[in-house]
């Protein structure tokens, strides 16, 4: 993956920026959802949306009657966004406070599925991402549930990371104040399954347990 363009390039902090895909992968595979923005007629969008990385494409899914996939799959500029935020940098004064976070900008336009084959094991991918281990245990989608959804890929040929770990970056004179600083972590994870009515006499299948 080739470094991006200038306007590419994060105007702050650099050198925290990272171009190479085991650095930018990592990061879109932790991450559940991310937000696409785009223009029409000078109307800003942005739309939060799953997604799931299969080597070195992106894929989202939505009605084949929506309005917000109809208007990017006829190619448009659109930028993807994802951001993982890891800790609260809570530092001696506010104008130092921060966040420990791993982000990704993806500027790209989208590539319709067309095969048969290929949207379905799309539709699979992110399945098995959002619920793992979940796709052959599920009632399986019809022929007519596939056709009724477009499948969207977006290349990573033009993404970029950008990453903040430690502690607090206090002014040197701060240093020494007795202000208590330091990380609040944010943990991420899932909690522990919740029944609808019609599952509550149903054990839970090993791939939620």
């Amino acid at each position: 993956m080739k470094k991006p363009e200038d306007h590419l390039t994060p105007s702050r902090a650099a050198k925290r920026a990272h171009y190479q895909p085991d650095e930018i992968y990592p990061i879109l595979d932790e991450a559940l959802f991310c937000t696409i923005s785009y223009s029409v007629n000078n109307q800003p969008f942005s739309i939060p949306t799953s997604f799931v990385r299969y080597a070195d494409k992106i894929y989202i899914h939505g009605s084949v009657g929506s309005h917000f996939i109809r208007e990017i799959e006829k190619g448009i500029p659109v930028c993807i966004t994802v951001m993982l935020v890891d800790d609260l940098v809570v530092a001696k004064s506010a104008f130092s406070h921060s966040v420990n976070y791993r982000s990704v900008v993806i500027f790209a336009e989208a590539e319709k599925i067309e095969d048969y084959e290929t949207k379905y094991e799309a539709f699979k991918w992110l399945t098995e991402k959002i619920v793992p281990n979940s796709w052959d245990y599920l009632r399986p989608m019809t022929e007519k549930e596939v056709r009724k959804t477009t499948a969207l890929a977006f290349s990573l040929d033009k993404a970029s990371a950008k990453i903040r770990t430690g502690m607090p970056n206090d002014e040197l004179e701060d240093k020494e104040l007795p202000i208590w600083s330091g990380l609040i972590p944010l943990p991420g994870g899932r909690l522990a399954p919740i029944p609808d009515e019609s599952s509550k006499e149903l054990p839970l299948p090993p791939h939620l347990a």
